[in-house]
């Protein structure tokens, strides 16, 4: 029966009985506690890119070289390379006091904060090759701290919960993100870079300190490879057997449209991934507003629109809720059109901002619970690892670098109009696997973690 049709106490205690659902998702303490593992997340990728950025220009570095720090952010594209690692060998004495995936997490986070720490000690002006090596240093133990802190959360939730840790994971991440931009910006006028990367040193103990204290999810010990001891039988167990085991689940024909889809699902989205910022200028609007439009209130849009994610995976499922993202995230792209014919005019740009940073937190959080219920629990760091990987592979190296001569050959009204026609891969992909694919969950153990 619709609740329309019950009487109407029936259908307010329905509504109620929905809301508090919604809210008990969040209130789990496994999801507030990957809440912070997502702020440890976001903290150090800002250090290492918009903040580093202009801490080298305003050391008069030339824009060819910080164009060049680009390749900083290889480890977060090739991370799955030395995830085997981390997902099969234990790390004495961490692992063997905290478990595999905290002991590991532990062990990147000291990693992260010593080379935050060293990062602020260097000088741009007289060793510029220095600067390159730290910032590396903070990349790979970033991106070695995403591959445990991924498989933690996919291992530690029921799969009904999925939805959430992705939206509670994107709202640590953005956070994380805030205060390493805004934050450190405010921190270095007012002192200088080294007190700035000091303190974003210090606030890498959020992670550690919740990696001490969450327990270590069932089943996370390790394993002896099937085939007996030995360099062969660990590559078959770490290396070889997570990839077999995505397609052997999946089937071959169902795994390559998944990993075509996971390539173009956000491909409308991540156009504007270089352009946004010169966008804002050319329509005339000034950097006090960039600022205040885009950071203090754009990011709180994004938060919003992760949580709102992670309630529309629980209710729709997956795969429709990877529909309706989708429609969103090309649908918001009409409103730069609309500030394009505008102008300058701070309302619509706040408008835009708003639709923009909700749909993209919304498709964030959604992608996020899709990538994670494509693995299996007993390969979770391989095999999240691959697939972030190869979700970045498209979308960095043709879209992102091509985006701008596009928008040179038919101008911003029209870059923004046809970027909608995007998201049209992504979505038949969906609906293709909507009504031929398997239904898209965990692989589990016949244990599993709990069934709340």
């Amino acid at each position: 029966m619709k609740a329309s049709a019950l009487p109407s106490g029936d259908v307010a205690r329905t509504r109620f009985r929905a809301l508090r659902e919604s809210v008990e998702l969040y209130a789990d303490q496994r999801v507030i506690a990957i809440l912070f593992l997502g702020f440890a997340s976001g903290l150090p990728l800002m250090l290492v890119a918009g903040t580093l950025s202009t801490w080298l220009r305003e050391a008069e570095v030339s824009r060819s070289a910080i164009g060049l720090f680009a390749f900083v952010f290889a480890p977060y594209t090739f991370k799955f390379a030395w995830a085997p690692l981390m997902d099969r060998l234990p790390l004495p004495p961490l692992t063997t006091w905290l478990g595999r995936r905290r002991g590991w997490m532990l062990a990147a986070q000291l990693g992260l904060m010593a080379s935050i720490w060293g990062l602020g000690r260097t000088d741009p002006a007289s060793d510029i090759y220095v600067v390159a090596a730290m910032a590396l240093a903070v990349a790979f133990f970033s991106a070695s701290q995403d591959v445990v802190i991924d498989a933690y959360r996919v291992e530690s939730l029921p799969e009904r919960k999925l939805g959430a840790g992705a939206g509670v994971i994107v709202l640590g991440y953005r956070v994380g993100m805030f205060v390493a931009t805004w934050g450190a910006l405010r921190l270095a006028d007012a002192a200088d870079w080294s007190v700035a990367y000091t303190v974003m040193a210090a606030l890498v103990g959020v992670g550690m300190v919740t990696a001490l204290l969450v327990p270590e999810p069932p089943g996370s010990d390790f394993a002896r490879p099937a085939g007996g001891r030995g360099f062969q039988a660990w590559l078959a167990s770490a290396v070889i057997e997570p990839f077999g085991d995505f397609f052997r689940r999946h089937g071959v024909h169902v795994a390559v449209v998944i990993l075509v889809l996971i390539s173009v699902f956000k491909a409308s989205d991540v156009l504007l991934t270089l352009l946004a910022n010169p966008f804002y200028i050319d329509m005339g609007f000034t950097k006090a507003q960039i600022a205040d439009v885009t950071k203090l209130f754009g990011v709180w849009m994004t938060v919003a629109g992760g949580l709102v994610g992670g309630v529309v995976v629980f209710r729709l499922g997956i795969l429709k809720a990877m529909v309706l993202a989708a429609v969103l995230m090309a649908g918001s792209n009409l409103m730069f059109a609309v500030l394009t014919w505008s102008g300058p005019q701070l309302p619509v740009f706040i408008a835009t901002i708003a639709i923009e940073n909700l749909s993209s937190g919304i498709g964030t959080a959604v992608f996020v619970a899709f990538l994670s219920a494509l693995c299996n629990i007993h390969y979770t760091a391989v095999q999240y690892a691959l697939l972030t990987s190869f979700m970045q592979l498209f979308g960095k190296f043709v879209i992102v670098p091509s985006s701008g001569f596009y928008a040179d050959a038919v101008g911003w009204m029209w870059f923004f109009v046809t970027s909608t026609v995007f998201a049209l891969p992504a979505i038949a992909l969906v609906l293709w696997l909507v009504r031929h694919g398997p239904e898209i969950k965990v692989a589990r153990p016949e244990t599993p973690a709990d069934g709340a």
